[in-house]
């Protein structure tokens, strides 16, 4: 791992600025929607149950819910997660120019890259906000960092750099495979203590057996972690094949390779082989008892936010 410089880690603060802009518009919509009351404060919380002591109900949470809660103290808060992110060349598609964010609307300006580093972002400050350690491993046809979960603010800082790295690569032409079986096994081998361990990847093994890519995942959960796959995409034109009725030349961003062709004449084939990709990966998934979950990059942040916190809140 390379030696990052404290001082410039301590004057970088735009990627951090936006998380934390990303994760209040969340919760200020957490409630204002039917979810009213649920957010972070919850993950410090735990339901009353009958018959225990009322030295530690939270009156004031009572007062805006209208249900009891136990305050959670530090030792009974803390979790450890691992943030897993695949920096291979696929997931630099689709080809941006300017992958800035519009953190407004949050749609139709990002790459899968861009997506899954705001994402994790704002993971870090809801993580930080709640006293719980983060650590974080990037990969392609190998682990290209690994940093340990640890909960301090400059650890925070150096995780937010090596983030604030991913969105200035633009370099479409490195062509780096994507490895997630190797990686994903030396993932597991490496975190020591059960953690969740939350991957955002779009699954595209350069491997052609899929069994063994399903075998590294059910390895984290022999690990005794718990596990959420995001499935990183771009829907429209990933899974639905949504290209106008004209010749394109596509290539493969991991290999280089090129092939020309009107889209119409594969459409068919190409929707059925991902739909049955998709189809085994959500079966393995389910029966490794991981949370597979479908992150679109033209949709919002929610659709990462609430799945965390819902699985964080089950965890404690």
């Amino acid at each position: 791992m390379e030696t990052i410089n404290r001082q410039s880690i301590q004057q970088f603060t735009h990627l951090e600025l936006i998380a934390k802009q990303v994760v209040e518009g969340f919760i200020t919509g957490l409630h204002k929607s039917p979810f009213h009351g649920f957010s972070v404060e919850f993950a410090e919380h735990r339901l009353y149950n009958k018959g225990e002591s009322t030295k530690h109900i939270d009156w004031k949470l009572y007062g805006r819910t209208d249900k009891l809660f136990i305050k959670r103290y530090e030792e009974e808060t803390n979790l450890r997660c691992q943030l897993v992110i695949d920096n291979s060349s696929s997931m630099y598609f689709p080809v941006k120019e300017n992958t800035s964010l519009s953190f407004g609307e949050g749609r139709g300006e990002a790459n899968k890259i861009t997506f899954s580093t705001y994402c994790a972002a704002a993971l870090i400050e809801l993580l930080k906000r709640q006293r719980d350690a983060v650590g974080m491993s990037l990969f392609s046809d190998k682990v290209d960092f690994f940093a340990p979960a640890k909960s301090s603010s400059l650890h925070h800082k150096m995780l937010y750099h090596e983030l604030e790295k991913l969105l200035q690569k633009h370099d479409v032409n490195t062509h780096k495979k994507t490895s997630a079986t190797e990686a994903l096994h030396q993932i597991a081998e490496t975190i020591h203590k059960r953690s969740l361990v939350i991957i955002f990847s779009d699954m595209m093994d350069s491997a052609t057996d899929s069994e063994e890519l399903f075998s590294a995942l059910q390895h984290l959960k022999h690990k005794k972690h718990e596990v959420i796959l995001f499935h990183v995409t771009d829907k429209q034109k990933e899974l639905e094949f949504d290209f106008d009725n004209r010749p394109y030349r596509f290539i493969d961003m991991e290999t280089g390779e090129e092939v020309k062709l009107h889209p119409n004449e594969i459409k068919d084939t190409y929707q059925a082989s991902m739909a049955d990709y998709k189809k085994q990966l959500m079966l393995k998934c389910a029966q490794y008892r991981i949370d597979f979950i479908e992150a679109d990059i033209n949709q919002g942040f929610e659709q990462v936010l609430m799945p965390y916190l819902v699985k964080r809140t089950k965890m404690l």
